[in-house]
């Protein structure tokens, strides 16, 4: 049963990512019929430095994390940690006990060798450096957060409230997690990753003639495009467009030409209120079915389920 939540913090603590935990656990609810969490605020030193020119006063020292059911480690900058930090989570993870990062936090397990040879996922934008750093890390950046037994790691922001919901509800059931979060005024359960967050960069380009060609498909992506008449446009070869096409933009005509339609349908989905037809057919992608498989392969939800998260607030015209 879930009653004791420590709280990990280490210099450069975010203080958002901090608050959700205390949010979560430290908030008493039980006039509405959630238990009480005993709640322990921890660091290696009295005082930690927060990112945003804060400095906290801790009020527990790290042995009182020893005998926590769940150990929380809030996000903070990345770099080097105090090892008696690092000590604590080994600790914590040699008894057993549930660790739970939120956003950049799932460094300081990385740091303490608790995630080698598991699954994680953190704020997509640190995706690419937690892998670099601790290549043992099997890093999921398409996730909300990922939940692998002891170990739940979340990615940024408001993504610990649903990891912090989970526990939640797998520790004390539905309806003590549906209560916190109708307090907290957020959904429950959240359903889509991080994807749909996340702007697809556009490949850089140094051929100029290559450079034309997609600057014109761009703006004309309702049309019918091949490599073929790519190719002519030009004044290439298939064969020859195609293989300077991969060298320019590190990817295929056809990923590049869906890439882009499906950029566009997220931008017509949060910019107007055309139908998932008229979207498709602006896009190129002829069909709403064939929209919606491309859209969910791609951003990670169906392009409802965008709309009603992203769709810009329009003032009627007067």
């Amino acid at each position: 049963m879930l009653r004791t939540v420590g709280v990990l913090l280490v210099d450069g603590l975010a203080m958002f990512e901090f608050g959700v935990v205390c949010e979560v656990f430290g908030i008493d609810r039980t006039d509405e019929g959630v238990p009480s969490f005993d709640l322990r605020i921890a660091a290696a030193r009295p005082r930690v430095d927060a990112a945003v020119g804060v400095r906290v006063e801790v009020t527990h020292s790290l042995a009182e994390l020893e005998d926590v059911d769940l150990l929380t480690i809030p996000a903070a900058t990345i770099g080097h940690y105090d090892e008696r930090a690092l000590r604590t989570v080994r600790a914590a993870h040699a008894r057993g006990t549930r660790l739970l990062s939120v956003c950049s936090g799932v460094f300081v397990l990385a740091a303490a060798g608790v995630l080698d040879g598991r699954r994680a996922t953190t704020h997509w934008r640190y995706a690419r450096e937690l892998a670099e750093r601790y290549p043992t890390v099997d890093v999921d950046p398409d996730v909300l957060y990922v939940d692998d037994g002891q170990v739940v790691t979340s990615a940024g922001t408001a993504a610990g409230i649903d990891a912090c919901l989970h526990v939640v509800r797998q520790e004390l059931g539905a309806g003590v997690a549906n209560t916190i979060a109708r307090r907290m005024v957020v959904p429950p359960q959240r359903d889509g990753g991080q994807r749909q967050y996340i702007v697809a960069p556009v490949p850089e380009c140094d051929d100029d003639a290559l450079r034309d060609v997609l600057a014109w498909a761009e703006a004309n992506l309702a049309e019918p495009h091949s490599v073929a008449s790519l190719a002519a446009r030009a004044l290439a070869s298939p064969r020859t467009f195609a293989r300077r096409f991969v060298e320019q933009t590190g990817t295929t005509p056809a990923r590049w030409l869906t890439a882009q339609r499906v950029q566009r349908a997220r931008e017509l989905l949060e910019e107007t209120d055309q139908d998932i037809e008229a979207v498709a057919r602006a896009c190129g992608f002829g069909s709403g079915s064939l929209l919606r498989h491309h859209f969910r392969a791609a951003v990670g939800v169906p392009p409802l389920d965008y709309r009603a998260t992203f769709a810009a607030r329009r003032r009627p015209v007067a």
